[in-house]
C-alpha cells in the first residue's frame, strides 16, 4: 500500500497537502516513476471525500489504507477499510472503490460492462471490480482466506447521480458489491457502521491483513484441468474480464449476425493472457460453441494436453498449433484462441508438408479463416525466433483485407513476478528495451533479486528453495551445443560447461530419459531442476524460483551491451539473419528468461565484466547465500 493512517489522520492530511506529498514519494519509490496526472487528481479529488464520510459516520478510528496492493498482482485496491464488526467483534474489512465519474450507461449487451464518455471502449462495471476485488483478496490472503464474511465492497461514484448510474445497480446482489453515489451518502454511512464498529480502533485488523500470509499461486498448469472441465479457478480483474467479455460477446454477435470479428488482446509477461485464454476455452466449452486453442510453442501445447486432457481425449483434441489449420474449411469454428500469438510465422510450411499442400498462404490468413472468431494473445516484446511474426500491426492488416471489424484489448496489470511492475521495468531498462539505460535495483517487498558468484553457488540456494517447498529452475542462453538425445538408461550429456560445473540442457525429445522429463514438461515436472532450460521450454511457463545464466552472447563493455552472435549456437540464426534482428531476439530471449520467477530470480554471468555490472546494478549486498 501507499500510505496507511486512521480515516481521522488521512481527514487532516488532506485538508493540508500533506497526504498527496506522501503518496506521491511513496508510489515514486515503490515504482520508480511519478504517478500520471489523472491519478494523483483521483487522489486530491476522491480521498478527502471518503475521509469526510468516515469521519461523518464517527469512524475516525477505522484505519484506512490507501492504494492496497493486491497480493501476487500489480493491481491496487483503491482503498481498504480495517476495523472491527459491530456485531461480530471479529475483523471486518471493506474495499473500496472511488470514481469521479458522473454518469454512466450499462452495456446493451452485458451488464458486467459500462460505458463512460472518458473511455473509448467499454469498462468494468464498478460493482463487478470491487466484487472480484474482494474475491481476489479472499483467494490469496491468508488471513481472510477462511473468512470471506469478512470482506466487503463498495463503490462509491461520489460525483454521479442516481439518475447518472441507475443502469449499473442491476448487478447488486450480495454485499460484495454495492454502488453509493453522493445522493446515496447516508445509505452509505449507514453501510459503513453496519460493517466497522465505532468503538475500537481498527489498527489491529490492518496489521492482520498486512501479516497475512500469500497463499501459493494457482499456476497455470496445475489446475487446468479444472479450468477447461468444470469451472473458473481464476479471478479475473479490471481489463483481463473485459477482454473476457469482449470476447464472449464478439462470438454471440458472430453468431447473431453471420459475420467474422477478430480480437487481439495484449499484454506483456504475467498480464493473464494464458489464464483469460483458458477460461475462455473452458467457457465457450460449456456452452456446446465450437472453439479450439492454438500456439505456435510446442511445450506449453503437449502441457496443455497432458494436464487439462489428463483424463479426457476429447479435451486433449481442444489444443492445437498454428500450422494446424492449413486445409481446415473457413468459419469451421465458433472461435480460435490463439495463445502466444507473437510466434505466429509467416507460413504453416514445413519441411514435412506436403507438396499439395505449400500453397504460400500466409499463418495469419488461415487462423482468421477458420473460425468466426479468432482471438490473438500477444506480446511482441517476446519473439524470439527469425520469422515470427505476431504483431498487432501484421493481424489488424490482414482483418482490414478482408474488411473485418478488428478489436484491441491492452492488459495493464501482471501477475508474473510477484506482482513487481518495479522488477519488470528493471529488466526491460537493463536490457535496453527501453530507453535510459540501466538502473540499480530498488528493492520491494514483491520480488527477489540476487546475483550468484557463480553457477554452483546458484543450483545451491536454488535447491534450497526447493528443499521449503518452492518450485525452481536454471534456465540459460542458448550459447552451448545441444548434444543428441542420449539412449533410454545412457546418462544425460554435459551440455552447459561452465568451468568445472557442468549440467545438461531439457531433453529435446517427447519422453522421459534417464529421470528427465520430456522437453514439454521441463518447466512443470519437478525432475526438470535437473537440466538447464532454454528459452524456447521456459517460455509461456513460470516457477517459484528463476536461476537464469547469462552466456557470452550478450555481454557488457564500457557503458552498453554487445550481441556476439558468434556465441550463440541457436541453429534458427542463419548467416541471413541481419545482426539487427539477431541482436534484438536475443535481448528478448533474456527478457523471456529474467521474467519466470514468480517470487525471486538469481542472475549470473559468464563473463567478468558483465557480472561486475550485474553486481553494481542489482546491488553489492544482494548476493545469495547458502546455510549449510
Amino acid at each position: 500500500m501507499l500510505f496507511r493512517a486512521s480515516a481521522k489522520t488521512v481527514a487532516v492530511m488532506a485538508l493540508d497537502g500533506s497526504l498527496f506529498l506522501h503518496l506521491t514519494e511513496n508510489f515514486v519509490h515503490m515504482h520508480g516513476y511519478r504517478p500520471g496526472t489523472s491519478e494523483a487528481r483521483s487522489w486530491e479529488r476522491s480521498i478527502p471525500v471518503l475521509a469526510a464520510a468516515l469521519n461523518d459516520a464517527g469512524l475516525g478510528d477505522v484505519e484506512v489504507m490507501l492504494e492496497y496492493s493486491l497480493p501476487l498482482n500489480s493491481k491496487r485496491a483503491d482503498v481498504v477499510l480495517a476495523g472491527v464488526h459491530p456485531a461480530t467483534g471479529e475483523p471486518s474489512y471493506v474495499v473500496v472503490e472511488l470514481k469521479q465519474w458522473s454518469q454512466a450507461l450499462p452495456h446493451e449487451d452485458d451488464l458486467t460492462l459500462c460505458h463512460v464518455d472518458a473511455y473509448a471502449h467499454p469498462v468494468l462495471n464498478p460493482i463487478e471490480q470491487v466484487r472480484r476485488y474482494c474475491e481476489y483478496l479472499v483467494n490469496f490472503n491468508g488471513a481472510v482466506s477462511e473468512h470471506g464474511h469478512r470482506v466487503a465492497g463498495v463503490a462509491y461514484l461520489h460525483n454521479a447521480t442516481e439518475f447518472g448510474v441507475a443502469g449499473l445497480r442491476e448487478i447488486e446482489r450480495d454485499g460484495k458489491g454495492l454502488l453509493f453515489t453522493a445522493e446515496r451518502r447516508g445509505a452509505l454511512l449507514d453501510h459503513l457502521r453496519s460493517r466497522l464498529s465505532d468503538r475500537h480502533p481498527g489498527a489491529g485488523a490492518a496489521d492482520e491483513l498486512h501479516a497475512g500470509v500469500t497463499a501459493p499461486s494457482k499456476q497455470l498448469m496445475s489446475v487446468a484441468a479444472e479450468e477447461v472441465r468444470e469451472r473458473t479457478q481464476f479471478v479475473l480483474l479490471d481489463e483481463q474480464q473485459v477482454a473476457y467479455r469482449m470476447v464472449l460477446n464478439a462470438v454471440e454477435n458472430a453468431k447473431r449476425a453471420d459475420r467474422k470479428e477478430v480480437v487481439i488482446v495484449t499484454g506483456g509477461p504475467g498480464t493473464g493472457k494464458s489464464v483469460i485464454a483458458l477460461q475462455l476455452l473452458g467457457e465457450l466449452y460449456r456452452r456446446g460453441i465450437a472453439a479450439l486453442h492454438a500456439t505456435g510453442s510446442q511445450s506449453f501445447t503437449k502441457t496443455m494436453r497432458k494436464v487439462a486432457g489428463a483424463r479426457k481425449r476429447e479435451v486433449q483434441d481442444l489444443f492445437k498449433y498454428f500450422n494446424s489449420f492449413m486445409t481446415t474449411e473457413k468459419n469451421s469454428l465458433g472461435a480460435l484462441i490463439c495463445d502466444e500469438a507473437h510466434r505466429i510465422r509467416e507460413t504453416s510450411a514445413n519441411r514435412y508438408t506436403r507438396a499439395a499442400h505449400r500453397t504460400g498462404r500466409a499463418q495469419i490468413d488461415e487462423l482468421i479463416d477458420v473460425a468466426y472468431v479468432p482471438v490473438f494473445f500477444l506480446d511482441e516484446h517476446q519473439v524470439v525466433r527469425p520469422g515470427e511474426m505476431g504483431t498487432v500491426a501484421e493481424i489488424k492488416a490482414a482483418a482490414a483485407k478482408r474488411g473485418i471489424p478488428c478489436h484491441v484489448v491492452p492488459l495493464d496489470s501482471q501477475f508474473r513476478c510477484g506482482g513487481s511492475d518495479a522488477y519488470l521495468r528493471w529488466v526491460v531498462r537493463l536490457l535496453g528495451l527501453e530507453p535510459g539505460g540501466p538502473v540499480v535495483w530498488e528493492p520491494d517487498d514483491r520480488m527477489h533479486l540476487l546475483v550468484a558468484d557463480n553457477p554452483q553457488e546458484m543450483e545451491a540456494f536454488l535447491q534450497a528453495r526447493r528443499a521449503q517447498n518452492y518450485g525452481a529452475r536454471i534456465s540459460a542462453g542458448y550459447c552451448w551445443r545441444w548434444s543428441p538425445e542420449p539412449k533410454p538408461g545412457d546418462p544425460l550429456p554435459p551440455d552447459v560447461v561452465i568451468g568445472d560445473w557442468t549440467r545438461p540442457w531439457n531433453l529435446r525429445g517427447d519422453r522421459a530419459v534417464s529421470g528427465a522429463p520430456p522437453a514439454a514438461l521441463w518447466a512443470t515436472d519437478p525432475a526438470g531442476f535437473g537440466q538447464v532450460g532454454c528459452v524456447y521450454t521456459a517460455q509461456g511457463f513460470e516457477y517459484d524460483w528463476s536461476g537464469v545464466i547469462i552466456g557470452p552472447d550478450l555481454v557488457w563493455r564500457g557503458d552498453r551491451w554487445v550481441t556476439d552472435r558468434t556465441a550463440s549456437k541457436d541453429p534458427v540464426f542463419k548467416r541471413s539473419t541481419p545482426d539487427a534482428d539477431v541482436d534484438r531476439l536475443i535481448r528478448n530471449t533474456y527478457k523471456v528468461l529474467l521474467t519466470r520467477g514468480m517470487v525471486g530470480t538469481v542472475v549470473y554471468s559468464t563473463d567478468r565484466e558483465t557480472q561486475d555490472k550485474l553486481r553494481e546494478l542489482v546491488g553489492a549486498d544482494r548476493h545469495v547465500t547458502v546455510t549449510p
